[in-house]
């Protein structure tokens, strides 16, 4: 075998140009926090000058100040000499930036209620000047008056304080020589991203950006769709007649939800009151907008189907269980397939029809998965009745982005309209779109309840292809593209402590591996109860009725499938809407493909689970050789005192894993997992694995033969490399036991493994050995179907698979 390794090691050259240092995970050291000029107080001589004074809100995100005028409205503006009417809107000009309102037709006394956003890095000016100018349909516009402000006695405003109260300003001439007829009303004032004027504000960075793209870079939260499984059992059906009467039916049953499709067996026997029996589930969302189509077909032969009858049910209508208590079975009558409308064929229709029997219901106790199981980031049920309390909250600061590569051309150069998206549960966050940089700094901070701690939360970086206008690089029609993605486990995170890292964007590409560059984060788990904590760890990791009416792997599959399709296209409808292919690269739509490069690395997973056991192996030889005589010795005589007690076996296994653990609590990871390039093989992959892995599926190869031998093997290879997975995963778990990876884990295990220690050291072997052997030879009756707790908890600990690319 290890020649077997060494072989394909050789058979994977190294590409070109990689460093592994340039993968790592790196410490970081922003300043986090508040800090505010002149103490925070409007009384201070301005945002120019003063000393510092520091507070605790949104102290995860360097702190960025800007300069807010919110342009409210005017009063007795004079008309032009020309027109005999005023167009007015409002010029906001702070050295090189101007931002203007929209212009309201024939109107002396305007509303706009418009903020502007200033950045104080980009200020090159003292002085803020304020314009009103009349709008000309030919020629330049006029000018009506200005107000200016010095920014040394700008206050500012410190959240929570109430918002700063606009002032009505008398307009002045151009030249300042005297007070001209008209007021403003404004509001000016020092703030920072946490002020409630941020989210709506026009930017001065991103003045370039016109139309419906301004809605596109500003952050925004989003929730994904409440999401239901709905369970229709086909029971049977009465009186169906095939359209030839003189055979009897082979009659099935398809329902349709949307673009959701599934059918029944078909009856076996050819009878007028056919028998199924059979459950089909779909996904759906709230609000419900789709009709369960059900139609009764028959299979006339192979190529054709006749429709006997069809029903449209609303799913408002049907039941909502939280449980697996029996719901109740309903007759429906079916309309027979293009019967006429004439109401007197109608009623002779619905004189004698067919029927069908269902039993219907919306599933509450399941959990809707709409990511891949290894990556989950909610476990909940679809009911809100039985939602537990929160045991934590995570707060995580977006800070930036470095080095970040062209994504597209814009005026004849390289360039990056870059955005981040979290998502964690059913809440999506995205921040605002910062221009035309490689080193965004967004400085946005976001809090999440967590209700399992063996979640992972999942951060993308994308460039943004839909700015309108002259600046978006691309048309409306176009992709956001991928920049990278970061996926960070709770558990894998100690409680109330600040983590400050630039994780690597690493992305997978046809021509090989390549870093997009780096994304800044600080973050935070508090827990709120110790005890609820330690609870959680011994609950099963899904709702109840994935374990007392569990679905099919490929149940699962396809339902997940379906589930992405639902929440891409809804989050798709929101204003702005967060896209597609956004949405898919954030739950993995495409993790079940079949890929050479991730066979592989889950085969060196399981190697080196099995190359510990070989030097364990290794290591007992050494002691039976006598190679090291003292250890001989002192083995000898364990193994004498463990034969002559064989009580001391469990306790001193238990006080020796205790041991371990304590030992290896020095080396306990610093730093949450990330992204292992060497790990996923995504270093040393063969240009011809990576022509495969990004291969369309079905291939596009041109012999019919090829494609279909080459299909298949990458089907069945797919279902390989899963189970292969799953077994690397499971022998990780073992080692994240005494690993502290999951340092609440290995704390409760270490603290069960001594405590266990005494009570079996006080306790006669045979007592133990009698009532393990008991428990284990129980009855079925004594059983439950939910998982144990001891196989809970090893559920719940992480493996390695947070960081495979």
């Amino acid at each position: 075998m290890e020649k077997r390794m060494q072989s394909l090691n050789a058979q994977a050259p190294l590409l070109p140009g990689n460093h592994q240092e340039d993968y790592n995970l790196k410490d970081t050291s922003p300043q986090l926090g508040e800090r505010w000029p002149n103490g925070g107080t409007f009384g201070g001589r301005g945002w120019m000058n003063g000393g510092d004074r520091f507070t605790s809100t949104y102290d995860l995100v360097e702190q960025m100040f800007y300069l807010y005028v919110r342009v409210v409205k005017a009063k007795e503006l004079p008309p032009s000499s020309l027109t005999g009417s005023c167009d007015p809107y409002v010029e906001v000009k702070l050295g090189n930036y101007k931002g203007r309102t929209k212009h309201f037709d024939r109107k002396s006394n305007p509303e706009w209620n418009q903020v502007f956003a200033f950045s104080k890095d980009r200020v090159q000016s003292s002085l803020l000047e304020v314009f009103v100018k009349d709008k000309e349909m030919a020629g330049r516009d006029d000018y009506v008056g200005r107000v200016v402000f010095d920014l040394n006695e700008v206050p500012t405003r410190v959240p929570p304080d109430s918002p700063l109260a606009p002032q009505w300003y008398r307009l002045e001439d151009r030249r300042g020589e005297g007070k001209v007829r008209g007021e403003v009303m404004l509001a000016v004032w020092m703030g920072t991203q946490a002020d409630e004027a941020f989210t709506e504000a026009w930017h001065a960075d991103a003045a370039s950006v016109h139309g419906e793209g301004v809605f596109n870079i500003r952050s925004k939260v989003y929730v994904s769709p409440k999401l239901w499984y709905l369970r229709v059992n086909v029971i049977e059906a009465q009186d169906v007649v095939a359209n030839d009467r003189s055979r009897l039916p082979d009659v099935f049953v398809k329902a349709q939800i949307g673009n959701q499709v599934l059918r029944t067996k078909i009856c076996p026997t050819r009878t007028p009151n056919p028998l199924w029996n059979e459950d089909l589930v779909f996904v759906t969302a709230e609000p419900f907008e789709e009709q369960l189509l059900i139609t009764v077909e028959d299979r006339v032969h192979p190529s054709k189907e006749d429709v006997l009858g069809k029903i449209s049910l609303p799913l408002n209508e049907f039941e909502k269980r939280l449980d697996h208590r029996p719901v109740n079975s309903r007759w429906f009558n079916l309309e027979k397939y293009g019967f006429g409308v004439m109401e007197g064929d109608r009623r002779k229709e619905l004189k004698f029809s067919s029927r069908i029997h269902l039993r219907v219901c919306l599933e509450g106790g399941y959990h809707v998965l709409d990511e891949s199981t290894m990556y989950i980031s909610d476990q909940r049920p679809t009911a809100k009745q039985l939602w537990k309390q929160p045991v934590g909250i995570l707060e995580v600061g977006i800070l930036g982005a470095q080095g970040l590569l062209p994504m597209k051309m814009k005026d004849g150069r390289g360039s990056t309209d870059a955005y981040c998206v979290a998502k964690y549960g059913q809440k999506w966050v995205r921040t605002r779109t910062i221009m035309e940089t490689f080193n965004p700094r967004w400085n946005e901070q976001y809090t999440w309840e967590v209700y399992d701690p063996c979640t992972v939360i999942t951060l993308g970086v994308f460039d943004n292809s839909h700015l309108g206008g002259n600046s978006g690089g691309g048309s409306n029609a176009g992709r956001d593209a991928r920049i990278g993605k970061v996926r960070i486990r709770l558990s894998t995170l100690e409680a109330h402590r600040t983590y400050t890292h630039s994780y690597p964007l690493l992305v997978l590409h046809p021509h090989g591996l390549k870093k997009m560059g780096e994304l800044q984060l600080a973050i935070r788990f508090t827990t709120l109860s110790l005890a609820n904590m330690i609870y959680i760890y011994g609950q099963p990791l899904l709702p109840k009725m994935h374990y007392l009416h569990p679905f099919t792997v490929n149940q699962v599959d396809n339902l997940r499938y379906q589930a992405m399709n639902i929440v891409a296209r809804r989050l798709g409808r929101a204003e702005p809407p967060l896209r597609k292919e956004v949405v898919e690269y954030m739950l993995d739509v495409d993790s079940h493909m079949w890929s050479m490069r991730r066979s592989k690395a889950n085969f060196f997973r399981i190697m080196s689970l099995v190359s510990g056991m070989v030097a364990i192996g290794q290591w007992f030889g050494s002691v039976c050789y006598w190679k090291n005589p003292i250890t001989s010795v002192l083995v000898h005589i364990l193994f004498l005192i463990l034969v002559w007690y064989p009580e001391l076996i469990l306790p001193t296994l238990c006080f020796y894993m205790f041991l371990v653990g304590l030992w290896n609590y020095r080396y306990r990871p610093r730093y949450p997992p990330h992204m292992d390039t060497k790990l996923s093989w995504a270093e040393s992959v063969n240009p011809d694995e990576l022509d495969e892995e990004f291969d369309t599926f079905p291939t596009c190869r041109p012999h019919d033969v090829i494609r279909m031998r080459y299909d298949r093997l990458r089907s069945v290879a797919g279902r390989i490399q899963t189970v292969v997975g799953d077994i690397a995963t499971q022998g990780e778990r073992f080692e994240s036991l005494l690993g502290w990876r999951d340092p609440r884990a290995t704390s409760l295990f270490i603290v069960f493994c001594v405590c266990a220690a005494v009570v079996l050291y006080a306790t006669p072997f045979r007592v133990v050995a009698l009532v393990g052997g008991l428990y284990y030879l129980r009855h079925p009756r004594f059983r439950s179907k939910l998982p144990s707790v001891p196989s809970s908890f090893f559920k719940r600990l992480p493996a390695r698979t947070d960081s495979l690319l």
